[in-house]
């Protein structure tokens, strides 16, 4: 039976292919690739060009595949008709159904009773019709991420629009959890490549807040427009609302707009303090890459905070802090500017516009500052190389209104300008490149009242390196290290820069950055590289890197840059800090990473001839889900803090994981108050469990500072940024709300 089956496979193959060789497939006419067609029986009709194939059958043509056990192909239009265990599979998913209507040349066609697969979507519904390559549309039926016979959850939908990969939009959807309703949305639209949730609510408690629920819609208007509706009720202080907005433009980029206003109506206010605060911030971001070498960034960003104003202690209020820590503590001081970038075919222009929108801290406008910049480049056919820094621009240094007020407003227009020459050459084993520089920068006013002064200042030096190696015969997987060859480099380096006394001593400008205040300067930087190199599964890996660097200053004048922190020290030449910097790679799952800093520049220093900092990472990755972090970070003066954690599966439902930080000194100020108790800092021990589609985090949190607080978080794992969340705390929860 089975060599029968085979035989007749065969002779449909054989069929098939005559037919195309013999010039009866209209895809040898039309020069395109054939229409391959596997079956028990395979007939051809040249009367209709028609192919009539039944039992097993396999087409495939133009990367698509149809399976199904009955088979009708007009090989003139290509269009065909499947029956049977119809299943019709492309890069882009699986469609089954009971019969599929499908033209082969532009991959369109009609699916009756449909299961559909497209990563990480399961869906079924009544008809599926596939209108392009990209895209198919489902009619009354469901999709899921749950592949399980009786789904944990679905999306019933009247029609969904399914672009793999890409996105889907749905209308009047029901939101079944087993086979109860729970939801019901008007329309779906939900973005495969900004995999975020479409509603989003978060439950909990916190100290300052009292329980409270952070609710985010999100919408699209068009396809260039999304973005997230926001509604807020913290108990104690009141309601809050904003949203945030995504557009993307066809001709002049993208960018982001965001507005978030509360009235706040604290509780438990003291005296005659005010009851109610208006709180808002506003920002925009946008983003126009112009051509390959030109772009254009803008971001703008406004705060109105009546109730930092009035506040006994500003320092207590910020609203960034208060609403959005995790934008504070990423820039908890944000600056509005336009940035304009052009990239020359060797150098590059950049001006940039930067206004002060907001009043608590200090800031410089810059109205605007021009950037040109020439990285070193030969001149000509010489041996010399050429480098240019140049910056203009007209500049207002303004202080912070808020308390403390620091009324040090300083104005001044300023055109800077640094040319370097330099001459590489190796000497002997030596790359050697010696170089001098002039700078020049022009005021418009002194500090004292002077006009038009030009400061000049003259700087010569030179680097020096070079590589020396040595390569060992070493062939060892003694204790598992997989030792194939070692090489060891050693790379010291050395740099010297002497900087002339400047022609206008820095008390006489204005002193807007660092470019105002140059002194005098004689210092060599000493470098020192150490280098274990093998090979691990035929590529070179750095086994072992050792940096160790620091400065000599030579023959210290008074008033010299500060390599000498503290200007009483004896001015005599000497080492400033080493530092080190160390990495190790015993295993391809193991990571050791640390640096340290041993203090030499403050003779009255408490640290001096110290290690004053250490710190050091392990990480060590045994398997997936199976991973171990050990840290430490010791300051001789101050805290000495071990962190340690560990993610375990224990078994394919559920995973465990811990972490813990545990400072082993007390930390005390100048005054004798202890300001860091010794202890343990924080404690976080997470159980996990697998719900097939969905994953279940319970987490239980303690730090010294905020309490106690258990999370529960439901994590798609289709898409894992999908969480919703129910916190707990017993005091406070964790920092950061949206």
């Amino acid at each position: 039976m089975l060599n029968n089956f085979k035989l007749v496979n065969l002779l449909g193959c054989v069929l098939a292919f005559l037919l195309l060789s013999c010039g009866l497939v209209t895809a040898e006419e039309n020069k395109e690739s054939p229409i391959i067609i596997n079956g028990d029986n395979v007939e051809y009709s040249a009367d209709n060009r028609e192919v009539t194939a039944t039992g097993n059958i396999e087409v495939t043509y133009k990367g698509s595949k149809l399976t199904c056990n009955k088979l009708k192909v007009n090989m003139q239009t290509k269009e065909g008709l499947a029956e049977g265990n119809a299943r019709l599979q492309d890069s882009k998913g699986v469609v089954t159904g009971e019969k599929i209507i499908y033209n082969f040349a532009n991959k369109t066609g009609v699916i009756l009773n449909a299961d559909f697969r497209a990563n990480p979507y399961f869906g079924k519904a009544k008809i599926v019709e596939k209108v392009s390559d990209s895209e198919f549309i489902a009619k009354r039926g469901y999709f899921t991420t749950c592949s399980m016979d009786q789904v944990h959850y679905r999306l019933a939908i009247k029609k969904l629009n399914m672009f793999p990969g890409d996105k889907t939009q749905a209308k009047q959807v029901t939101l079944y959890l087993g086979t109860v309703p729970v939801a019901y949305l008007p329309c779906f639209n939900y973005s495969m490549k900004e995999p975020f949730m479409h509603v989003q609510v978060e439950p909990g408690k916190r100290k300052d807040w009292g329980p409270y629920v952070l609710s985010a819609w999100r919408y699209n208007i068009t396809d260039n427009i999304d973005g997230r509706l926001l509604l807020d009720y913290r108990n104690k202080l009141g309601w809050a609302e904003g949203f945030y907005s995504n557009y993307r433009t066809p001709g002049v980029g993208k960018g982001e707009f965001k507005f978030y206003y509360t009235n706040e109506k604290p509780s438990n206010q003291a005296g005659n303090a005010s009851t109610e605060y208006q709180r808002y911030f506003m920002r925009w971001r946008h983003k126009w890459d112009i051509d390959q070498r030109t772009n254009f960034i803008a971001e703008f960003l406004k705060i109105t905070d009546k109730r930092w104003k009035d506040d006994v202690k500003p320092s207590n209020r910020n609203f960034l802090k208060d609403y959005f820590f995790r934008e504070y503590e990423k820039d908890s001081q944000p600056l509005s500017y336009a940035l304009f970038h052009h990239a020359f075919n060797y150098s590059s222009l950049d001006v940039i516009l930067q206004e002060r929108t907001n009043h608590w801290f200090d800031q410089i406008e810059k109205t605007p500052e021009i950037n040109y910049n020439l990285p070193s480049l030969q001149l000509g056919q010489t041996p010399f190389y050429f480098e240019n820094i140049s910056q203009m621009g007209n500049y207002n240094k303004k202080g912070s209104t808020m308390s403390p007020v620091t009324n040090d407003a300083v104005t001044v227009a300023r055109l800077d300008t640094k040319n370097t020459l330099s001459r590489p050459m190796k000497v002997s084993f030596v790359q050697f490149r010696p170089f001098v520089s002039s700078r020049q920068t022009f005021y418009d006013k002194g500090a004292n009242g002077q006009d038009g002064i030009v400061r000049t200042i003259f700087y010569s030096g030179a680097d020096m390196s070079t590589k020396f190696y040595r390569v060992f015969n070493v062939k060892t997987d003694f204790l598992g290290l997989d030792i194939n060859g070692l090489r060891h480099v050693i790379t010291p380096t050395i740099g010297y820069l002497y900087t002339h006394v400047p022609t206008i001593p820095a008390s006489n400008i204005k002193q807007i950055d660092t470019v105002d205040f140059i002194n005098r300067g004689n210092t060599a930087s000493l470098g020192l590289s150490n280098k274990l190199q093998t090979k691990r599964g035929g590529q070179s890996i750095d086994f072992v890197d050792l940096l160790v660097t620091t400065e000599y200053v030579l023959d210290p004048k008074s008033g010299d840059n500060a390599f000498l922190n503290n200007p009483t020290n004896k001015l005599s030449s000497q080492l400033s800090d080493i530092l080190f910097k160390l990495k190790i790679l015993p295993y391809s799952w193991m990571r050791f990473e640390g640096d340290a800093t041993y203090e030499h520049s403050d003779h009255d220093s408490v640290n001096y001839n110290s290690f004053s900092l250490v710190n050091y990472d392990i990480g060590i990755d045994l398997d997936k889900d199976r991973t171990m972090i050990f840290g430490q970070r010791y300051e001789r003066k101050g805290k000495n803090e071990v962190t340690a954690g560990f993610t375990w599966r224990l078994s394919p439902k559920w995973k465990f994981g811990i972490y813990e930080r545990y400072n082993f000194k007390k930390v005390k100020d100048s005054t004798g108050a202890v300001i860091l108790d010794s202890g343990s800092q924080e404690q976080e021990y997470t159980l996990t469990r697998d719900l097939h589609c969905w994953e279940l985090d319970i987490t239980l949190n303690k730090k010294d500072i905020s309490g106690t607080s258990i999370f529960f978080t439901f994590r798609l794992k289709a898409f894992p940024e999908n969480e919703f969340g129910f916190d707990q705390s017993v005091s406070e929860k964790k920092s950061g709300a949206q």
